[in-house]
């Protein structure tokens, strides 16, 4: 059985999508089978991969509002362990709009990704940075959400909003969402700051907290621009090594071996 996890915060710029092309490219150099999904206007994951949207027939904007088959959106990577991506387009913008006087609106990624959940290890959803319907999708869709958050003064700002959302589907929506874990991002190790988010966080979310921190690294920042994953791009970086631990982590977490 595949499991579905959700890339979630509704603030912007703490390293969804960062986390998901790195710890997706990561779970799948660790022999697991991957599929990202793209539910970000954005498309910053898309170009992540390397992929041009510019000229695609079907993304994730078709998937939900015109309700085609997502095996014509996929697209396998051959040259990154064969890890599989549903591209976004900057259509995706409307669908919040378009979605709503539909019926069953908030199962519609749900829906699409029944077929192909179980030939994948792991489907990872890049968020976008609000709570509409773009992410209640993707909530509904999901076994757990793995919640981002960066070591800066405001990080713990917007949390509560964030966990009343979760909890709002998990009772009315998606009975069995869970909280995957939450992962630090941009740890300065220089500044007291930092450190003093780490403990807050901890304290916040007591057990969920990965041990794994994704340190503030330049080359994370540079590799989307060259369309590939940091572990491609830098592989001795000290991003490369955190994204390479985090999914050892969360393999380990989940239970199961690695390859």
């Amino acid at each position: 059985m595949g499991k579905i996890i959700a890339i979630a915060n509704q603030k912007g710029g703490v390293g969804k999508t960062t986390t998901t092309i790195n710890l997706g490219y990561s779970l799948s150099a660790s022999g697991k089978k991957v599929l990202c999904v793209d539910m970000d206007p954005q498309s910053n994951m898309t170009s992540g991969f390397g992929i041009d949207n510019s000229s695609l027939d079907c993304t994730t904007y078709n998937i939900l509002i015109e309700e085609r088959n997502i095996k014509e959106a996929l697209i396998t990577l051959n040259e990154m362990n064969g890890i599989s991506i549903v591209p976004s387009s900057i259509q995706l913008a409307g669908a919040e709009i378009e979605l709503v006087p539909m019926l069953s609106r908030e199962f519609r990624l749900k829906n699409s990704l029944k077929d192909i959940k179980d030939d994948y290890d792991y489907i990872l959803i890049d968020c976008p940075p609000s709570l509409g319907l773009l992410t209640i999708n993707a909530l509904t869709a999901a076994d757990s959400v793995l919640v981002p958050i960066q070591c800066e003064y405001y990080a713990l700002e917007g949390l509560t909003q964030l966990m009343n959302t979760i909890n709002l589907i998990k009772k009315n929506i998606n009975h069995s969402l869970e909280i995957e874990g939450v992962v630090l991002t941009m740890f300065n190790a220089r500044t007291n700051l930092s450190i003093q988010v780490v403990d807050e966080v901890k304290k916040y979310f007591k057990g969920k907290v990965y041990g794994t921190i994704i340190p503030r690294n330049i080359r994370l920042g540079e590799a989307p621009s060259f369309g590939k994953p940091i572990s491609l791009y830098d592989p001795h970086s000290k991003g490369a090594e955190a994204y390479e631990e985090l999914a050892k982590e969360m393999i380990e977490r989940n239970g199961e071996a690695i390859e």
